[in-house]
């Protein structure tokens, strides 16, 4: 099976060493990570990446303005989003549920668990003879 590429974009570059680290127990992962929206639109368009797990609340560019670019790309349109945030309010955590393509990962998150999370969200499919990834509806 081709592993899942994924591209994780977080300001705080704290968070982004936990992530590699937590994605990196799993072989079947392989990570990029960024600071930032701007840098996560180039990064999308030059890795390709089958995911991106995309935080909220980043400085000059948003998560949903990042998200908002991305889909107005028709080389990025189509790569599954899965929000990660601190927020915890409903009524936000519903808007971002209702905009992102998958889902919302709450922050803080368990280490230990993420990559399992992460894989929860997609399964093994095939494409025409070829293996790739199936993400699931929200």
């Amino acid at each position: 099976m081709t592993a899942l590429r994924v591209l994780h974009v977080d300001d705080d570059a704290d968070i982004r060493e936990v992530v590699e680290i937590s994605l990196g127990l799993d072989p079947d992962l392989v990570t990029r990570s960024c600071g930032s929206g701007m840098e996560a639109l180039t990064l999308a368009m030059d890795w390709s990446p089958d995911l991106i797990l995309l935080d909220v609340m980043m400085p000059a560019m948003d998560g949903p303005a990042t998200l908002a670019h991305l889909r107005d790309d028709p080389g990025t349109r189509g790569i599954p989003v899965i929000f990660m945030t601190a927020c915890m309010e409903i009524r936000e955590l519903n808007i971002f549920r209702s905009h992102s393509d998958l889902g919302v990962i709450p922050k803080p998150f368990d280490p230990m668990t993420l990559a399992a999370l992460v894989r929860g969200y997609v399964q093994p499919g095939d494409r025409g003879g070829r293996q790739s990834w199936v993400f699931r509806d929200q």
